[in-house]
């Protein structure tokens, strides 16, 4: 009879230990500087398994994006769609201005600009993120605060969308005001039907 896998064993230890080496390189070098080499040193796992199990940099990116997906996302509950969405928006904003996760997010999206698997990883990320938040909008239209029809995980990436245009684009700070404005566009779209 063989023993019980111990639910977070070795394997979980080593996933979590390769994850954050590959966050850790992400912040420090960049996706251009990402190497399986420098995360197996980082990590203290052997190049070898990390070749094996992850295969590439992009495997390292698709995989750290695909853990961050079980990662808590707080969703507000101002008791208001304004209150709410204008959280959301900002939530965005302060993540990229954390100095510690801000890098890593970054990072993040320029390698989905440089590299088609970790854009698939990312674009899994973002549809889970957007689906978790659309609870706000579909609590808007129990409450009689939206119309009837409104896509909920629209309003959220229509909301989001003024951010990463100025982080990503115009390379432009983002203020609170920006976020607010972003967010009460979007519910004005929303509330016409346009979304």
């Amino acid at each position: 009879m063989q023993p019980d896998r111990r639910p977070g064993g070795r394997s979980a230890r080593v996933r979590e230990a390769v994850r954050q080496a590959t966050l850790a390189e992400l912040v420090e070098r960049g996706y251009a500087g990402l190497t399986v080499e420098n995360v197996a040193i980082r990590s203290g796992v052997h190049k070898t398994t990390v070749y094996r199990r992850w295969g590439s940099a992009e495997g390292l990116i698709a995989d750290a994006l695909d853990y961050a997906v079980g990662d808590p996302w707080p969703i507000p509950d101002t008791g208001t769609v304004e209150g709410d969405l204008r959280e959301i928006v900002r939530l965005v904003r302060s993540g990229f201005a954390d100095p510690e996760a801000g890098p890593v997010s970054s990072a993040f999206v320029a390698a989905a600009m440089q590299n088609p698997a970790a854009a698939g990883a990312l674009n899994a990320f973002y549809a889970a993120r957007h689906e978790q938040s659309a609870v706000v909008i579909r609590k808007a239209v129990e409450r009689g605060e939206l119309p009837e029809g409104v896509d909920a995980e629209e309003v959220i990436r229509v909301a989001v969308a003024p951010v990463y245009y100025r982080l990503f684009v115009t390379h432009e700070p983002v203020t609170d005001r920006d976020a607010d404005r972003a967010a009460d566009a979007a519910l004005a779209a929303a509330r016409q039907g346009v979304i």
